[in-house]
């Protein structure tokens, strides 16, 4: 990420930040309408590419922004917009991606307000595992050639009445605005927001057996003293580790599984 584009996100996110700050915002509104942007930016190339013209004056292109989208986005949404345009991006698709960022955060920050953060963060956390072990699901949900609105439909029947809110905006936008990414990795980067809006980190945890509410208060205490920060634990049961954990938090990975051990030992017996 080139330091133009990196410090005119950082600018965004402090806007959105100062904005959301407040109780009056609606931040279903605001989520949907930066969600709404994204795809129009996304299919106009040659409107992002004016928008992000570091030629153009950044008044020019605020005024530009407004002409298009006032009164069809509320306030607090144009408004984020507007700035953002002022702002000097690297390439024209990095504005889209900050504004759909911008998105998913309003959502994070959403659920964090409603006290439901560790919830949608779980639930996210399921999703990916079902899709995972549903290559059917995973290939409906995937295909570039279905229906945008029979994608829409299928989430709400998986997860109306049985998700929160934010969790379900989510993954539909990911879903039926995928703009290149993997389905399994907007969901690891939902969950990177939502951590990183604790200042905590992800720690991916798999056990033989589901470990008890005070197991699961041990570790966290344990690799959040390791790592030096409040640790989130997505948990994953599976028998073939025989018995203990096997932990990665991003790239690192603690294996203390019981297979893990026997493999070593017939690795040390072969040699």
């Amino acid at each position: 990420m080139s330091s133009a584009t990196r410090q005119s996100n950082a600018a965004a996110r402090e806007r959105l930040e100062a904005l959301t700050d407040s109780t009056s915002v609606d931040l279903v509104a605001l989520g949907a309408d930066l969600l709404a942007v994204t795809g129009v930016l996304d299919r106009a190339v040659g409107l992002r590419r004016t928008l992000t013209d570091p030629a153009t004056d950044g008044q020019r292109k605020a005024d530009l922004a407004t002409a298009l989208l006032g009164g069809k986005i509320g306030a607090e949404a144009l408004d984020l917009v507007s700035g953002m345009v002022r702002s000097r991006w690297a390439q024209s698709r990095d504005l889209v991606d900050a504004i759909e960022q911008l998105a998913s955060l309003t959502e994070i920050i959403g659920a964090d307000r409603a006290g439901s953060l560790d919830e949608v963060e779980d639930e996210l956390f399921r999703f990916g595992r079902i899709v995972a072990a549903n290559p059917e699901l995973r290939s409906a949900l995937t295909d570039g050639a279905a229906d945008t609105a029979a994608k829409g439909e299928l989430l709400r029947g998986l997860l109306g009445g049985k998700a929160k809110p934010q969790t379900v905006q989510l993954i539909t936008g990911l879903v039926t605005q995928p703009r290149g990414r993997s389905l399994e990795g907007g969901l690891e980067e939902f969950s990177r927001l939502a951590a990183g809006r604790r200042d905590r980190v992800v720690a991916l945890v798999t056990a033989a057996v589901p470990l008890s509410d005070a197991q699961k208060e041990r570790l966290a205490a344990s690799l959040a003293r390791l790592v030096g920060r409040q640790v989130h634990l997505n948990i994953e049961v599976d028998p073939a580790v025989l018995g203990g954990v096997r932990v990665q938090i991003g790239d690192e990975i603690i294996e203390g599984t019981v297979a893990s051990r026997m493999d070593g030992a017939r690795q040390g017996l072969a040699g």
